[in-house]
């Protein structure tokens, strides 16, 4: 429920956030209607009004991560780096990049009259064929889009690496698996074929691939859609956007599709596209070869399935409540028993 007493709201000082709003021109007044909002699994998401404007601040969790400010300045960047295009995404509206005001990097963007649908699914999301295939493929559109975002018009050739970008993945991966180790009580990988996965990745590399811009993590828990026409309205959390192969994308949102063991998303929507309509959907709306996808759906199961293995890490340390970091570990698993179907 909204509020307006505390000063400080999970890592969030009302009067130091007031203080810099001011330096920087957002309003006058007092911080009002304050709500948290349900985004991610660890991040903070605040809801507020100023002077008759309202606001969404996101910055990393209390327990930050060795690049929770890095991450954070790297997203609000991107997004202010898409204002404009045709990407769905939130407009940002200031950032601030210290970590001095709030303990930590943080940026404001523009709230969206939309729902994340593995929170609230509106009835005919539910029920109506129609609406269900058009949001499937409005979710294919959104990563086409991403695909086609002008890099060097849009500011973000320094974004990422793209020279050896497939070279890099597997070992690049491995390595923050291995660092798992240095948490408390982490004694291993919870993941089955970590080196058998690895070694078909590398076996059956691309020699080339389209780069662009990535998202880096779609799924159904990662976008809002609209409540009153069937598409998608904005892709949210961006902390593991970058440069690099355009159809990880894809191969993200098809691993973690909706029926999927490894669905990181819990809704039900039964008419949703099939993998086929989907390639075939992304092919037309990007214009891109997707003759490797199985390729990308295999690393993004290897990918994701280390990023989720390190939630169920921190757990075992303390660092994530019990219920993300068991259900998280839990997907990392399926993530990678998916890859060894494929990779045999």
């Amino acid at each position: 429920m909204p509020s307006d007493s505390p000063d400080v709201i999970d890592g969030v000082d009302l009067p130091a956030l007031t203080a810099w709003m001011d330096d920087v021109g957002l309003g006058d007044g007092p911080i009002t209607g304050t709500e948290l909002l349900v985004g991610g699994t660890q991040n903070i998401l605040l809801r507020f009004t100023r002077a008759n404007r309202t606001y969404v601040l996101r910055r990393p969790p209390m327990h930050k991560r060795g690049n929770s400010d890095e991450t954070m300045r790297r997203e609000a960047r991107v997004l202010g780096a898409l204002a404009g295009s045709d990407v769905p995404h939130p407009g940002l509206i200031a950032a601030c990049a210290i970590e001095d005001v709030l303990g930590a990097a943080f940026y404001l963007m523009e709230p969206i009259d939309g729902v994340n649908p593995s929170e609230e699914l509106p009835e005919r999301y539910r029920t109506d064929p129609q609406w269900q295939t058009a949001l499937g493929l409005s979710m294919v559109d959104g990563i086409a889009a991403l695909s086609r975002v002008d890099l060097e018009a849009r500011g973000l050739s320094d974004f990422g690496r793209a020279d050896g970008w497939l070279e890099r993945q597997v070992p690049r991966w491995r390595k923050q698996l291995d660092s798992y180790t240095a948490l408390d009580n982490y004694s291993g990988p919870s993941i089955s074929h970590v080196d058998e996965v690895g070694e078909w990745l590398d076996k059956y590399r691309p020699e080339t691939c389209h780069v662009g811009l990535l998202h880096g993590d779609v799924h159904f828990a990662n976008v809002l859609i609209n409540r009153d026409s069937p598409e998608l309205i904005a892709f949210v959390d961006w902390e593991l956007a970058t440069v690099g192969g355009s159809l990880l994308d894809l191969g993200h949102m098809i691993a973690t599709w909706p029926g999927r063991p490894a669905t990181v998303a819990r809704v039900e929507i039964p008419g949703l596209p099939g993998q086929d309509v989907l390639i075939e959907r992304y092919a037309q709306a990007s214009g891109l070869d997707v003759s490797d996808v199985e390729w990308f759906i295999v690393l993004a199961c290897y990918r994701l399935g280390i990023i989720l293995e390190g939630s169920y890490a921190r757990m075992l340390a303390g660092q994530a409540t019990a219920e993300v970091g068991e259900r998280l570990g839990r997907i990392a698993r399926e993530l990678f028993g998916q890859a060894h179907e494929i990779t045999g």
